[in-house]
């Protein structure tokens, strides 16, 4: 009797085990009975309307040899590998469920959803009139623009944007390409003209604020004008590694509240790189948008001629500065002479980062920290006669 009895428990077993084999579950002696649930974390802005399904930025707590076996252990795949502005790396593949299980990984400090980034601009097609506002405290009309000598020689101006026409008559050579996110090699031409506008607002010879700064392109978003944080991270990462000497970056692009973002913006700052971003163009609080929360860059909003704030222009306490960004004409990727009249913050921030330029070609170990400064402090104050309560009313003046 006692054999038969053994004889049934061991078949109970083997079965038991063959069916949990089936189910995809490992046995581990007793633990079989009350095996405890994977720990779950959070994934950062799961909910954004602009998400990109399956793909994640995962941002380290601590050094990982192999981050490309981090990936895989949670059913994912590397994308690309983080190493200057963020410790973390990109992967796609991975369910909801996995992305919040990897979250819990003690070797992770947050995963952030992958979201898409667009340019802040839009189409217009009036006179110019910034660099002729921005050199004086009075309404611009006297129809010059008055600049250092220096005019941001010896400042390399990183654009984080669409690309760069570089071959373009308004850069005189100036302007060279330095990474592309989208297509993964070093050809950032611009299929936009965003970038190539900014860039001519920068350090055009002719429309430009500093016009002996020599520009590099970095291209994060497409010719469609959008993008990832994977890219955009991607893009600043390469130009933390590679920043040289005295340097600004533009950033005339935003989207929703984005910590990796965020990070990767603060530590090429702490690098020593002056970051303009900006505010965006939606007449709401840039404080709820990514790069223009950043507290270490500089963050603009738009004024038109008439010294106002301009209609589409964010606004609120993080805003640093103002700048001209209503029918602002400056270079195009049509031709190596086109040139295009558009508005938005887009067109704010590269006048801040070309004053920028400017005032590091004469203190060229200065800080970001000291380079906002002298921006914000030299700024012509309560000139916006419509500034939104809460709004630092600072004008941008160019100073040496």
């Amino acid at each position: 009797m006692a054999k038969h009895q053994r004889t049934r428990r061991i078949k109970l077993t083997a079965a038991i085990t063959a069916v949990a084999a089936a189910a995809g579950v490992t046995l581990l002696g007793t633990s079989f009975a009350g095996a405890a649930p994977a720990p779950m974390g959070t994934v950062y802005g799961a909910d954004a309307a602009t998400a990109v399904s399956g793909s994640y930025i995962v941002m380290l707590d601590e050094k990982k040899a192999d981050k490309s076996e981090l990936a895989k252990e949670y059913g994912g795949k590397l994308k690309r590998d983080y190493k200057s502005s963020i410790n973390g790396f990109s992967a796609s593949g991975l369910s909801e469920t996995e992305a919040k299980r990897l979250a819990a990984d003690p070797a992770v400090a947050k995963v952030v959803q992958n979201k898409k980034f667009s340019i802040n601009a839009t189409q217009e097609n009036p006179p110019s009139w910034g660099l002729d506002r921005i050199d004086q405290t009075e309404t611009a009309g006297d129809k010059a623009y008055n600049y250092p000598d220096a005019a941001g020689e010896g400042v390399t101006a990183y654009v984080i944007d669409t690309g760069v026409r570089v071959t373009h008559e308004d850069f005189e050579g100036r302007a060279t390409s330095g990474f592309d996110a989208v297509d993964n090699d070093d050809d950032a031409d611009d299929g936009n003209g965003h970038g190539t506008h900014v860039a001519g607002t920068i350090a055009g010879a002719a429309h430009g604020v500093a016009k002996k700064a020599n520009i590099v392109a970095v291209r994060v978003l497409d010719d469609n004008g959008s993008g990832t944080t994977e890219q955009v991270v991607a893009g600043i990462d390469w130009v933390a590694a590679n920043a040289k000497g005295p340097s600004v970056a533009n950033m005339s692009l935003g989207g929703g509240a984005d910590p990796a973002l965020d990070e990767a913006v603060q530590k090429a700052i702490a690098a020593g790189i002056t970051f303009g971003v900006a505010a965006g163009n939606e007449s709401s609080d840039a404080g709820q948008g990514s790069p223009s929360r950043v507290p270490e860059a500089i963050t603009v909003a738009s004024s038109t001629e008439a010294d106002e704030q301009s209609d589409f222009s964010n606004f609120g306490s993080v805003v640093d500065i103002y700048a001209p960004g209503s029918d602002i004409t400056s270079t195009w990727n049509d031709s190596d002479s086109g040139t295009n009249t558009i508005s938005g913050t887009s067109m704010a921030t590269p006048h801040v980062v070309g004053a920028a330029a400017v005032y590091l070609a004469g203190h060229q170990d200065a800080t970001p920290e000291a380079v906002a400064t002298a921006l914000t402090e030299g700024a012509t104050p309560d000139a916006i006669t419509n500034a939104t309560e809460g709004t630092a009313n600072k004008l941008l003046k160019v100073v040496e």
